[in-house]
């Protein structure tokens, strides 16, 4: 344990439980962590009883490590080995609903009713656009006449919320199912909903594995002809939760044209092999950048990499996007360019098109 931690541990073991003793005392503090000035860990309650009565210890924790030089935010989570007892509800309000439990039981791959196709879209790292593809891509295929749902599976980074232009806690009429949100024609669900912004997300994998669960089987998504998924970036928890506990129609991997995106791509391509998800195709993102000014076409990424690799893979290259400010504006004020008349939207309709005519949405 590092000088910052045990410092921390310290501080901690001066904060008292309902019963008389300390969260160190009764070892309750998991997956302490300090960096640069930030500290976040759990406290694992041993029932359910125990981790309701834990509202005012987090607040003294949180008051006596926020008083430490050198702190500048503290974000505790607290968990409890068994479940809640349900909170009695206020006349003609919604239960209240928690996201990031852990997962139950379940045999096999399974679909989610009424969906037709169920589509990830991936990349093997972060910073090419994929969040971006996943957006525009929904909007798309929506303006088809599709009936289209978007799943922000990015639970460490949900992005949706933002680039979609919604941000509000979804319903819950019973506790159990989740009423999603809406907006330029997508059926839309993201963590990003159901926790505070900027607040980190500090789970392990189980809880991971169970928000996934609950995001796919409990959402009343309704009749849809394709899911999107916007996956993390990366070969973690997430996809590997996906990929062996859904019905996956496919996979769509976004990248740049540059060699350390292809590289990583290769990686996520490898990871769906194994677990025997197609990859419907490959898509270039950031392939041509046009000056706004003077027209002059740059291939700022390099270009033709995804191509490559696509003929590689004898997969289809859908689409190559091209970099432009006005997607990345467009995406920031929560209207996605594809929801435009711009000429940036062209790219994306293709794109559509293209899923339309492989029968995939």
């Amino acid at each position: 344990m590092s000088a910052d931690q045990d410092r921390i541990m310290t501080a901690l073991k001066g904060v008292q439980l309902p019963d008389g003793s300390s969260l160190v005392e009764r070892d309750l503090v998991r997956a302490l962590s300090v960096r640069d000035g930030v500290v976040s860990f759990v406290i694992e309650a041993p029932d359910a009883a125990m981790a309701q009565a834990m509202g005012g210890v987090e607040v003294a924790a949180r008051a006596k490590l926020e008083s430490l030089p050198g702190v500048t935010k503290v974000s505790i989570v607290t968990t409890a080995h068994g479940p809640a007892a349900k909170p009695a509800v206020p006349a003609g309000e919604p239960p209240s609903l928690k996201i990031g439990r852990h997962p139950t039981p379940q045999q096999g791959k399974q679909g989610v009713p009424g969906v037709r196709h169920i589509i990830a879209i991936a990349s093997g790292k972060g910073g090419v656009g994929k969040s971006t593809v996943s957006a525009n891509l929904a909007v798309a295929l929506a303006r088809q006449g599709r009936k289209v749902g978007l799943l922000d599976a990015d639970i460490y980074g949900p992005s949706q919320p933002r680039m979609m232009g919604i941000n509000k806690r979804p319903a819950s009429p019973d506790g159990q199912t989740i009423e999603p949100l809406h907006a330029h024609g997508v059926t839309l669900m993201s963590i990003g909903f159901m926790i505070p912004d900027g607040e980190a997300v500090v789970w392990r994998g189980p809880m991971l594995m169970g928000a996934m669960q609950q995001m796919l089987g409990q959402v009343a998504w309704g009749e849809l002809d394709v899911l999107l998924i916007d996956m993390p970036p990366g070969t973690g928890d997430v996809q590997l939760t996906l990929g062996q506990k859904t019905e996956l129609t496919g996979a769509l991997v976004v990248s740049t044209p540059q060699d350390v995106a292809l590289i990583d791509a290769r990686r996520g391509i490898s990871m769906f092999e194994k677990l025997n998800v197609p990859v419907l195709g490959l898509i270039e993102n950031m392939s041509t950048y046009v000056c706004p000014n003077c027209g002059h076409e740059e291939h700022i990424f390099g270009h033709g990499g995804v191509a490559e690799e696509a003929a590689k893979l004898d997969v289809p290259l859908l689409a190559e996007l091209p970099l432009a400010l006005e997607a990345r504006l467009a995406g920031d004020r929560g209207v996605p360019v594809a929801a435009t008349d711009s000429p940036l939207a062209e790219p994306y309709r293709k794109l559509a098109e293209r899923l339309v005519q492989l029968g995939l949405a």
